[in-house]
């Protein structure tokens, strides 16, 4: 996403926010209670306005706060037992090549940061800005405040319609206030169920101490095991619903809900307590019947496609076995150039052969090198650029290589072959023209 849409993005999600929160008590809640201030006004209003400005203040740091890059001289403890992740397939530690640094673990590119981020979540367009260690904690509390006042929206809302249906003074919202709560209800209530579906997969994640793309590392790991191609491996980084919790909100309960700092640097994470920590160390476990590329393969493209890989000049641009190909080819059509049309040595005189002759007993002759009749090497004919098509056998042919497998000498049997009509045969009177001359005398006569 573009910096220019990333703000305008941002810019619309504030604009929305502060729709439902201040339209509602602007025009809803304020003429309801007959626009004078009071006690039960502010008991109303201030625990609302509370959860509005918790709000604002976790998408400004969000927005702002970054989520963590990887330092530029920073390198992998590998003599370390905890926080030190490899490759699947070489074992060496991970290495980004796009910032040409060293992956800590849980570190991801981001190729809309275009940089590795710190225990990456994902991208999110609505704070344009990437979801990582430094401000996971921000956007799980942002998250927190859009469902409890979204929450608190809707109560105070409904409780101004439910008074004017069941009052027994009838008090009738006006036009302008009928159109607001409408709209109200329009807004806030989809966002309710979005951001409260959304919530509660982060809030799940919070408590296994995984991001999201971690969450589809561990499906895939989980039908791996259900496949049965590797075996039961536990999550390296759950160390139990509270110490999750304390590693992204501190370890204080009382200041969960408040902004703070989380613990640590991000480039080395705790592991769960048990056994296999040279496992956990490689993850997520990798198929192992998933084909994996040679990783010290380099691709090497000649200088310029006029030579050969050696150096050597290729003006014709053919490879470097076409002579071959081409005298082989000869060989087998000797009737057809060996070159196409467009090269320097296509000769034209040797593709005018005669096509009555394909029948001969020498264009379907016995193969010397295998012994037998092989019809892939019979009489061609050009398709013009398309190349060369076998033309199809005829009857006399087939009968032809039928007598040849048997070992019969072609010609050694006789063939009835029916005399053409003979130039007498023309000048005799036809029947029918005799039968009309006979019956045109009898009715003359």
């Amino acid at each position: 996403m573009g910096r220019l849409l990333g703000r305008i993005v941002v810019g619309l999600t504030l604009s929305l926010i502060s729709f439902i929160a201040y339209s509602s008590q602007i025009f809803i809640i304020w003429p309801w209670y007959g626009r004078e201030l009071s006690v039960e006004l502010l008991t109303l209003l201030l625990p609302f306005n509370f959860l509005v400005g918790m709000l604002f203040w976790n998408y400004w740091l969000c927005v702002v706060m970054d989520p963590g890059q990887v330092p530029d001289d920073w390198e992998p403890d590998t003599q370390a037992l905890e926080g030190y992740e490899v490759k699947k397939l070489t074992g060496n530690p991970r290495f980004c090549r796009m910032c040409e640094k060293y992956k800590p673990p849980r570190a991801h590119h981001c190729k809309e940061c275009k940089r590795c981020v710190l225990r990456m979540d994902h991208h999110c367009p609505w704070v344009n800005n990437c979801v990582g260690y430094f401000n996971y904690g921000h956007f799980i509390r942002f998250l927190f405040f859009v469902d409890v006042a979204c929450s608190y929206h809707v109560t105070m809302v409904t409780r101004r319609v439910l008074v004017a249906l069941h009052s027994p003074y009838y008090d009738a919202p006006s036009s302008p206030e009928l159109i607001f709560i409408v709209l109200n209800y329009v807004t806030c209530i989809p966002v309710l169920i979005m951001v409260g579906g959304f919530s509660i997969y982060h809030f799940y994640c919070l408590s296994g101490n995984s991001t999201t793309i971690e969450g589809w590392e561990k499906q895939r790991v989980a039908t791996l095991v259900r496949r049965g191609k590797i075996r039961q491996i536990k999550f390296p980084y759950n160390l139990g619903v509270r110490r999750n919790i304390e590693s992204i909100l501190g370890t204080s309960p009382l200041l969960w809900c408040l902004p703070s700092k989380p613990p640590g640097t991000g480039l080395k994470y705790q592991l769960a307590e048990g056994d296999g920590i040279e496992h956990q160390q490689a993850w997520p476990p990798r198929d192992p019947n998933e084909r994996q590329d040679d990783p010290n393969y380099k691709l090497v493209l000649p200088e310029s496609p006029w030579t050969y890989e050696n150096g050597g000049v290729n003006p014709d641009l053919q490879p470097s076995a076409s002579g071959a190909r081409l005298r082989s080819s000869s060989k087998r059509r000797p009737n057809v150039s060996a070159a196409p049309p467009w090269h320097p040595d296509h000769d034209a005189d040797e593709t005018a052969f005669d096509h009555d002759s394909l029948a001969s007993s020498d264009e379907y002759g016995r193969d010397d090198e295998e012994g037998g009749y092989n019809p892939g090497f019979g009489p061609r004919v050009r398709r013009g650029s398309e190349g060369y098509e076998v033309k199809p056998i005829d009857r006399e042919a087939v009968l032809r290589h039928y007598i040849e497998s048997r070992g019969e000498e072609v010609g050694r049997y006789k063939r009835y072959v029916p005399e053409p009509p003979s130039e007498s045969d023309t000048d005799e009177e036809v029947l029918a023209d005799r039968v009309e001359k006979w019956r045109t005398g009898q009715a003359i006569s």
